[in-house]
């Protein structure tokens, strides 16, 4: 497929996620309050959309606190500045074995498994105008731990934002992710316009060479949108990639700390780049309401 440069290109920062980087940057925001008034400030940069975890305020770990959400919600939502909320809803199908010779019973530590509904809880409660499905099971990084998103507990997830009227924004880690993507829209429990996330660089899916994500980005087929993004130390050459392949731009904290080597970065900062990088393609970022028209999003 050739190249084809999306000239309307926008931004969605990635603002704190569910990874063990607190300790690694002061910059990552934990509390309901810090990461919303990281949100709103990455929105002041440039980002159209906002992409939020939460953590638990004490210790910084991932969360899915239905209190928590409607917290950075609703700080996001009364902010003076306007920007499309994304919440994660990939939460709770963290999977941790016992270990190589004993897989079960599971560690207890790490695993956080829970049913379709409460899943989607926080998005029922809150009604973003869109959030994340994590379109398949992978073997996520180190050790035992497993990202597990079953057909079936996909299928019903995807029934369930659907029903709700929130634009599912389907994550795809590998090829095969993309494959089940297109079996949802088929089966109609994803609706257009289709939203999705090129996940690259992310041990054990898709690497992030241009061989593989080119691979990727032919393999969504041509009336969807899409986004990409890689994490660690291609992060800031991928909005280049991106935009040049014809998608959006992810960006933010939950990817890469780094703004350049050795210098920590905040949301903002991320942004801020992307928008340069972007801009000097020869390219134009596009604000929330362009969004919200391209992908007939509800806004609450």
């Amino acid at each position: 497929m050739p190249l084809e440069m999306n000239r309307e290109v926008f931004i969605t920062c990635a603002v704190t996620g569910a990874g063990d980087t607190t300790g690694k940057s002061g910059h990552v925001p934990i509390t309901p309050k810090e990461i919303a008034v990281s949100a709103i400030d990455a929105a002041r940069a440039g980002a159209a959309v906002v992409h939020c975890h939460v953590r638990n305020p004490e210790t910084g770990a991932a969360a899915r606190d239905l209190e928590l959400y409607r917290e950075v919600t609703d700080r996001i939502r009364s902010a003076d500045i306007d920007v499309v909320l994304n919440l994660t809803a990939g939460m709770g199908g963290d999977l941790v074995f016992g270990n190589v010779e004993a897989p079960f019973p599971y560690n207890h530590d790490g695993t956080d498994m829970a049913g379709a509904t409460e899943r989607v809880a926080h998005v029922a409660e809150c009604l973003p105008e869109i959030c994340t499905l994590d379109c398949g099971t992978m073997n996520f990084s180190l050790g035992d731990y497993v990202m597990t998103n079953t057909p079936s507990m996909l299928r019903e997830m995807a029934r369930q934002m659907t029903a709700l009227g929130v634009r599912p924004e389907i994550e795809a880690f590998d090829t095969g992710h993309l494959w089940f993507a297109k079996q949802l829209v088929e089966e109609g429990l994803i609706e257009d316009p289709v939203l999705i996330q090129l996940c690259m660089g992310i041990p054990w899916g898709a690497p992030d060479d241009l061989n593989t994500f080119m691979a990727m980005v032919n393999n969504v087929p041509k009336r969807w949108t899409f986004s990409a993004f890689s994490i660690g130390r291609n992060a800031l050459a991928y909005p280049a990639a991106a935009v040049l392949a014809g998608g959006n731009v992810r960006v933010g904290l939950e990817d890469n700390l780094y703004a350049g080597k050795g210098q920590l970065a905040t949301n903002a900062q991320l942004v801020e780049k992307a928008v340069g990088v972007i801009e000097g393609m020869g390219a134009k970022v596009i604000g929330p309401d362009a969004v919200r028209e391209k992908l007939k999003l509800r806004k609450r």
